[in-house]
């Protein structure tokens, strides 16, 4: 069996992403040492993949919090700084949510964290750190509870005969924190779908078919704040990325492209069902689950 590869490389104080950019001729990683690196890296698209744009980003940040703890004063100082650079790197890429999933769940806990009169600026720099990395750990186990869920699912409603599942956008763990692959980029109340581009028509045929067809994606991808899918900002790229490849031109100079990075599936195409790592639910269905999941999470941490 092949070696895994591995996108995300993180020791303490030392973050490595390999360049994505340059695969499949040279595999080189690139040291991301503050909220800069890792915008910068989001945006170029040397990192990619929903989860692993939100756990690059946050790192980045971490590392940048290390360098300058030194500067921060008052819990207040750190709390504005944490917070002003998750709203900067929500900027990078507009479509997937997981970025402003963590930037908002983590503003939270600094912001409450910084209400509290006897807590120091080391003290929330460390709660901030530990839940940063935790997001390493969570994007593994989650990916492993996905492929459970789906490959229970799928080979329940298979009969006993053989099953065929063809992957669109299956870059393995190089969209991951080491285990897994891309998933969906987000997903909202009503289950409509952003995927990279392609994943539409994709569905179209599948339906057109009787084929089931079904979407991979963690809560942490499921934004239930925008009702439906008119609601998703479709982020749109250069024309450069359609017109060359490796810097070698294979269209006619000054020709204009259209270049959206992602579609959004209609929830109705969805017809097998949305897997998350919580189980396998219905679009209709998916808010409810939700919401229960993590209302019985929250209350396991705190009694925790």
């Amino acid at each position: 069996m092949a070696a895994t590869l591995i996108a995300i490389k993180y020791e303490e104080g030392c973050l490595k992403i390999l360049d994505q950019l340059l695969l499949p001729q040279s595999f080189i990683y690139v040291d991301i040492k503050d909220t800069a690196d890792a915008w910068n890296a989001i945006k170029d698209m040397k990192v990619r993949g929903a989860p692993a744009i939100a756990i690059v980003g946050c790192l980045g940040l971490v590392l940048e919090l290390k360098t300058h703890l030194h500067n921060f004063s008052t819990v207040a100082s750190v709390c504005n700084f944490i917070t002003n650079k998750l709203e900067y790197l929500v900027t990078a890429r507009p479509t997937a949510v997981n970025m402003k999933e963590a930037a908002c769940r983590l503003s939270m806990l600094v912001k409450v964290m910084s209400s509290q009169e006897d807590v120091t600026v080391d003290q929330l720099v460390e709660k901030f750190t530990a839940e940063v990395k935790e997001m390493l750990e969570k994007d593994v186990s989650d990916n492993k509870s996905i492929g459970k869920h789906g490959a229970d699912v799928i080979l329940e409603r298979s009969n006993d005969k053989p099953v065929s599942v063809l992957t669109h956008c299956n870059t393995g763990s190089l969209a991951t924190a080491g285990y897994g692959t891309a998933l969906a980029d987000r997903v909202v109340a009503n289950g409509d779908t952003a995927n990279k581009i392609g994943t539409y028509q994709l569905a179209i045929v599948a339906k057109y078919h009787g084929v089931p067809f079904y979407v991979a994606a963690p809560s942490t991808s499921c934004d239930m704040d925008l009702p439906n899918g008119d609601n998703i900002v479709i982020e749109e790229r250069s024309h450069k990325e359609m017109t060359r490849i490796k810097d070698v031109v294979i269209a006619p100079e000054g020709i204009n492209c259209w270049n959206p990075a992602f579609d959004v599936t209609p929830a109705d195409l969805i017809t097998g069902g949305i897997i998350t790592e919580y189980g396998v639910f219905s679009p209709t269905e998916l808010k409810n689950k939700l919401y229960t999941m993590a209302s019985k999470e929250k209350k396991r941490k705190t009694e925790g």
